[in-house]
């Protein structure tokens, strides 16, 4: 527990924090890089870029912050975090890094004094503490599982099989020749790739079920992606990556409510991982898919033949921009009107959705406004959360 003296310097100074949180991470990802180029590979540059990681750490900072003394409401944030860091394979020598840079970066912009950094000090030794303990405690019970490990594990590339015009499906199986373990529908796992020189790691669910001889990472190919490009281009059967063990809360859970798997895009990934698990407890499955056409639909073929097995398989499909001859049960966006209409009226139903931005923001909004209970609606958002609130009324799948 912090002393209360620190408390208060953290309260008295959080207002001037906050208003500032986005010029000190800005200050901080660039003056951490400088100093510590070895850390470039855990972050997504694209993100950089586009300012979402540095409006989520400031973001994280602030709610920190704010709740020093009701932690517990941190609970599912925290979890988002150490499940990410754990698939990253985030180490407790890395924390040392963060916090030096992120208290420089505090003193820069706002000029504050030792007592103030002191404090600010105090309160993210407290946050890296917890995380490190709870990252352990993942490390060992990946590493316990039959088939798991700790750290990263060299996977070869068996298979590349292409699932539409921008998807691509890269099958992967351990070097060693030994097991894997059951991962939970709807995880994900880190790659670690060297391109042109550079150690970079991403991120990918997987899209295949739990109990198979591999893993498969089905990924979309990004117009500026480096990665994404990089394996589409230049990753071929043969080549040796470095994997973590799957993490994630965005998880298949075990009710026997009907589900709805609602994707729009890429986000169909870990909805596949889902849907045959789903099916065999015998539960009623809604799969419910926005593409912009059928060029671009992925995995249509293998939907379609469960659908063709399964009886407790409902399947509903949603274009945008289709094509000349493209079947789909709907045309457009998906937006409250839709939705309303495929869901049933008792709203008793676990709903996973997950896709772009704009369709989050969408789905988002429209499922509050259809009162389903919040605690069975589940969905993974890479992003500030804030973000997820900002909706238009239609917007594209």
């Amino acid at each position: 527990m912090l002393p209360n003296e620190v408390k208060d310097v953290i309260k008295q100074t959080l207002p001037v924090v906050k208003a500032n949180a986005e010029d000190i991470t800005a200050v901080f990802y660039p003056l951490m890089f400088e100093a510590y180029p070895q850390v470039k590979a855990y972050f997504n540059e694209a993100h950089q870029l586009e300012g979402t990681q540095r409006r989520a750490l400031a973001n994280a900072v602030v709610a920190y912050a704010e709740n020093l003394d009701r932690l517990e409401v941190l609970g599912d944030a925290l979890a988002v975090i150490i499940h990410k860091h754990a698939s990253l394979n985030i180490l407790p020598e890395h924390y040392p890094i963060v916090g030096e840079c992120l208290l420089k970066a505090i003193r820069e912009v706002l000029g504050v004094g030792d007592e103030v950094i002191n404090a600010w000090g105090a309160a993210y030794q407290q946050l890296a503490d917890i995380l490190i303990g709870a990252e352990e405690e993942v490390y060992r019970a990946n590493e316990s599982q039959s088939g798991g490990w700790r750290g990263e594990r060299e996977f070869v590339l068996v298979k590349k099989e292409r699932e539409s015009e921008v998807i691509t499906s890269f099958y992967f199986e351990p070097a060693d020749g030994a097991q894997l373990p059951l991962f939970k529908p709807g995880q994900y796992t880190a790659i670690t790739l060297s391109i042109d020189g550079k150690e970079v790691r991403r991120n990918y669910s997987l899209s295949n079920s739990p109990g198979e001889p591999y893993f498969r990472l089905s990924v979309k190919r990004e117009a500026n992606g480096l990665v994404s490009n990089h394996m589409h281009d230049q990753l071929q059967a043969g080549d040796r990556v470095q994997l973590t063990q799957p993490c994630g809360e965005f998880i298949l859970n075990e009710h026997q409510r009907p589900l709805v798997l609602l994707t729009g895009g890429v986000g169909i990934t870990p909805a596949i991982s889902m849907l045959q698990p789903a099916l065999d407890s015998g539960r009623p499955v809604h799969f419910i898919h926005g593409a912009l056409n059928s060029a671009t639909h992925a995995f249509r073929g293998w939907v379609d033949e469960l659908s063709d097995r399964h009886e407790n398989l409902q399947v509903t499909y949603c274009y945008s921009e289709p094509d000349d001859g493209d079947e789909s049960h709907l045309t457009g966006f998906f937006d409250q009107h839709i939705l309303e209409q495929l869901l049933p009226e008792h709203r008793d139903v676990d709903l996973y959705f997950l896709g772009p931005k704009p369709f989050m923001q969408s789905i988002n909004r429209s499922l509050k406004v259809l009162k389903l209970p919040p605690e069975q609606v589940r969905y993974e958002f890479f992003g500030p959360l804030q973000e997820l609130e900002s909706a238009e009324d239609v917007v594209a799948a």
